[in-house]
């Protein structure tokens, strides 16, 4: 496994893509309301990163996905491909997952938005998910074995009764989408690889309601729970600094510190 410990200035256009990635997750949030057509969201947001922000949605035309982003919703725990035939309900809990191509780096984020009223299971289980992410920022640091990471997830996720999803997983990224480390949401004691400063990865913990067996519909994209329940993510993209680290895709209202010491 050859996992690629960034440069300076590689951080620095990491740095730049994750800001760009955040910033459509803060700009689409008004248009996360009830009636709103998917397909519309998601030309709202190409058209965001091609012309005020000079960059390429990354998730189109990735290995053939047809839309410039994702939008997961209730029980499709990810890829969900935004469509001209669906709305936003009443009640619906909905992921938006951002990738954002620019200067030849990637930042990839992606967050739960609540449409209307929604059931206070519905809120526990986002809740929760957000909470195992950011429990995980109290971890990172050099030094430490990189399943520190899904064991934290584990523990939290554990105590609600909620499941892992285990088929899907953080990753490294920079000049490439996807790249070495996986980062398991679940612990293997095998996932021992330590971290290093420099490293950048996402982590983005998808957790289920039921069960944590999903299934693969016919578009080759769409992954939803198997039993129907509910599905949870939330997304940033971190690197590993020299006492802890830093969360690239932070967002300004996100209630986190942008850098974490650890040490």
């Amino acid at each position: 496994m050859k996992i690629h410990i960034k440069n300076q200035e590689e951080i620095k256009k990491i740095k730049i893509s994750s800001k760009l990635a955040s910033e459509v997750l803060e700009m689409i949030s008004e248009y996360m309301t009830v009636n709103t057509n998917l397909e519309k969201i998601n030309k709202i947001c190409h058209k965001h990163i091609i012309e005020k922000q000079n960059a390429i949605p990354a998730c189109l035309g990735y290995r053939g996905y047809p839309k410039s982003i994702c939008i997961s919703i209730n029980d499709v725990v990810c890829h969900g491909i935004p469509n001209k035939k669906q709305y936003l309900k009443e009640g619906d809990i909905a992921n938006v997952d951002i990738t954002i191509l620019k200067n030849g780096y990637y930042g990839d984020t992606s967050k739960m938005f609540f449409i209307g009223k929604i059931k206070e299971t519905a809120k526990k289980l986002c809740e929760i998910t957000k909470k195992s992410l950011y429990l995980t920022f109290k971890k990172i640091k050099p030094g430490i074995p990189i399943n520190i990471i899904g064991k934290t997830i584990e523990q939290e996720t554990k105590k609600s009764g909620f499941s892992i999803v285990k088929e899907y997983c953080g990753h490294g990224i920079g000049k490439n989408f996807h790249e070495e480390p996986q980062i398991l949401h679940y612990y293997n004691r095998y996932q021992n690889t330590l971290l290093q400063e420099n490293m950048v990865f996402t982590i983005e913990p998808m957790i289920n309601e039921g069960k944590s067996y999903v299934k693969l519909m016919k578009d080759n994209w769409t992954v939803k729970t198997q039993d129907k329940s509910l599905s949870a993510q939330y997304e940033h993209t971190i690197l590993v600094t020299k006492t802890g680290c830093k969360i690239l895709t932070k967002r300004k209202k996100e209630k986190i510190p942008y850098e974490f010491n650890n040490i």
